[in-house]
Parts: C-alpha cells; structure tokens; sequence
C-alpha cells in the first residue's frame, strides 16, 4: 500500500484517551503515513512488516549503552540510572554477540524443547483446577483465575524454584517490564531499577539455595550446563532466571486474556474453533498475530541504517511496532484488521520478534496458550464477557488486568 500523506503532521502518541482501549487504528495511520517515523522524543519507529521483519533478523544492537547522547541518554543521567550491570544487563535478552551467542547456547542447554514439551500434562492439569473454580463460581475474572496463575506456576515448577512471595514478585515483575516501554519518565526508570535490584536479591537467594538443593528441575540444569569448561556466572544465572521466570509469564498473560477476549469479541470465530477443534494450533498463531503480547521491540544502530527511503544514523534507538506490523495489508492481506483462525500464513506473525532474538520462551507460550484457550471454551459453551476490560496501563505489554467473565 502505498504511503499516504497526512493533512497534519502525525506522531506516535499513545497518550490519547481511546489507546489503551484500541491501539491498532493509530498503528494503521503510523503505517500508512509515516511507516519510518522519526519522533520527537528522540527514537524512530517502523511499522510496516517488512521493515519490522528486517529489523528483527538484522544484528543490530539490543544494549542500551550504544545509545547516542539526546533525549533517551538525558533521561537516564537524570534518573541517576547507573551502567552497573544486574538484570538488564546480563540477561540475553539486552546483550549482543558474542556475549549473546555464549549466554543462548548455555541456557539452550536447560531450556530444552524436551523439558518444554514434558510439561504439557501439568499445564493441562493447572487449566483443568483453574476451570473448576471458574465453573464453581459461574465465571470471574479471568485474568486472576487463569491466565496469570497458570504461566507464572508453570515457569515456577519448571525452574523449580523454592516457595517465593508470589504477590511480591508479581508487583516487581509488573514494575520491570516498564523497562521496555517507550519512556524517559525519571520516576518510571529509578521504579524499574529499584525493582531490577530487589528481583536480583530474590533470585540470587534462590540460586544459592538450589545450588545445595539439586533437582530434576531447570534451574538445575542452568546450574550444571557447561560448555567446554564455560558456566553461568552467578550473576549470569541470576540474570537468565529472573528472564525466563519474567518472560516466562507475563506475554502468556497478554496471550490467554487476550486470546480469549478476541474471541468473545467475534464470535463467529469462536464458533469456529468449538466446530473445529483442529483449528487450534493455527488459532493460537492467529491470535498471536491479532492481539500480540508484546507490542514493540527495541533495536540500536551502531552505524547508518537504511530503511524506506531514509538512513537513520548511528546511535539511533529503533522502536519496532510488532503489533502494528501483524496487521499490515500489505503482507497479511486487505482483511487484515479481522481475525481469521484458518489464515494460512497467521504463524509469519512477528509477535516472538525474530533473528538471534527469537523469543527463548515461544514453544512454552504457544502450549499454554494453546492449552487455556482450547479447554476455556471448550468447557464453558456460555462463555461471555461480564463488564468491561482494565487494562494493565503498558503500552508494549499492553494487556488485560481484569477480564471479567461469566460461564
């Protein structure tokens, strides 16, 4: 489709009253006016899927470090946000290659899709207890009841970890995926480092006791994975597990409440999954592709980088609107505002960004995903919304906080 111009200039904004409610109409002008957008608050945006798609396969830097002084440096010297290296800089997911490559080949070693693909029996168990008490008590709210319990239980057994404050991680989880948010806001970074310190102290706990407590678990095999005489750190172990158990959970969140309210919300799509219950693998990548659990990834150039005409320079902080990029005419077609289960390329979605940052957790996530909302409403035949959506107030984790139901 070609780019159209605007009677007045358009920016990212997702400050609008009607954002948090239904953003892909504002991501559909960004796309088509301005698909290489370079904001006022110092980062640029892409929008069309093939840039997008391009951007997520290209090495391009994920560490923060390289970004060049402006807006973004500011508000982290402001902030007092300092260059020592806890979670977010040890995690895989904000390291380059070859760090990157080191770190991914020893977590690969635990994470394996065996490991993965061995705890669909207890993920089917958890729907099966969190639909009991749904039908006991005629519905609820779903996020509560289903889709955050379950990840956050799966990634806890999986790992194995010793009994944790679970409210208390949830608010500090929920704090540091503030850190992937389009935002210099002072208040907002010293909250998210404040967090990252207090989540390190917990884990790093958690990975001494296990240390003397080994298990058949995947905090074990994180502890004991080697390669050619090379480890995990403390720190680095500390870093990969608050990862995973954050990554682990909180995009399934996004994933069940917001697969689940995309179907309540058509219907006819909802009678086709019942109709056709082999329709569920592809459903889950439709759902994905409709309602991405993450809705922007970040990237940094560390020289000139072309795309759509522009060249954007190095130390640029690149926004990658995932989810406005799963709705791009121009790849998934003219319907591609609608969802569709039977989409024949509904798995091309860019919502487990790509390249050598391809979600670590996609295989878990597409289970659990795959589990909940086949079995929600498979049981419940009189599934329907009960009240409005509350959003949980993220713009790239953008989410339902409360989803109530009636069944």
């Amino acid at each position: 489709m070609p780019t159209e111009t605007p009677s007045e200039p358009l920016i990212f904004n997702p400050f609008t009253p009607d954002f948090m409610d239904d953003p892909y109409p504002h991501y559909a002008e960004l796309r088509r006016h301005v698909p290489v957008h370079e904001h006022p608050g110092g980062f640029w945006m892409l929008s069309r899927y093939e840039d997008v798609a391009a951007l997520m396969r290209s090495k391009l830097s994920v560490e923060q470090r390289h970004v060049a002084p402006g807006p973004f440096r500011d508000a982290y010297t402001e902030a007092g946000v300092t260059d020592e290296p806890r979670l977010k800089g040890l995690a895989l997911l904000d390291r380059d290659a070859p760090h990157h490559t080191r770190l991914r080949k020893l977590v690969t070693m635990a994470f394996t899709a065996r490991a993965v693909n061995a705890m669909e029996g207890e993920i089917r168990s958890l729907v099966d207890e969190a639909l009991d008490g749904i039908a006991a008590g005629g519905g609820g709210d779903l996020v509560e009841a289903l889709a955050f319990p379950l990840p956050f239980t799966v990634i806890s057994r999986m790992l194995g970890m010793p009994p944790t404050d679970t409210v208390r991680m949830r608010t500090l989880t929920h704090t540091l995926m503030r850190s992937v948010e389009p935002t210099t806001d002072p208040e907002v970074m010293r909250a998210v480092e404040a967090a990252d310190a207090e989540l390190f102290g917990i884990v790093s706990e958690a990975v001494a006791w296990k240390r003397h407590n080994l298990a058949d678990d995947q905090l074990t095999a994180l502890i004991t994975a080697e390669d050619n005489g090379d480890v995990l750190s403390h720190d680095e172990l500390v870093a990969q597990v608050t990862m995973l158990y954050v990554a682990g959970h909180e995009t399934t969140v996004n994933l069940i409440s917001g697969g689940a309210l995309a179907l309540l919300r058509n219907p006819e799509q909802l009678e086709l999954l019942r109709a056709k219950p082999e329709l569920e693998q592809n459903a889950v990548e439709e759902l994905l592709r409709y309602d991405a659990p993450v809705h922007n990834s970040r990237r940094v150039t560390l020289e000139p980088y072309e795309v759509g005409g522009y060249e954007i320079p190095p130390g640029s902080f690149i926004l990658a609107n995932l989810a406005g990029a799963n709705r791009d005419e121009s790849f998934f077609g003219p319907d591609a505002e609608e969802l569709r289960l039977d989409r024949e390329n509904a798995r091309r979605h860019v919502s487990f960004g790509g390249g050598m940052h391809l979600c670590l957790g996609a295989a878990l996530a597409r289970i659990e995903g795959r589990v909940a909302i086949g079995e929600l409403v498979r049981r419940f035949p009189a599934l329907r919304l009960a009240g409005d959506v509350e959003w949980n107030g993220l713009l790239s984790l953008r989410g339902a906080a409360r989803l109530p139901i009636e069944v």
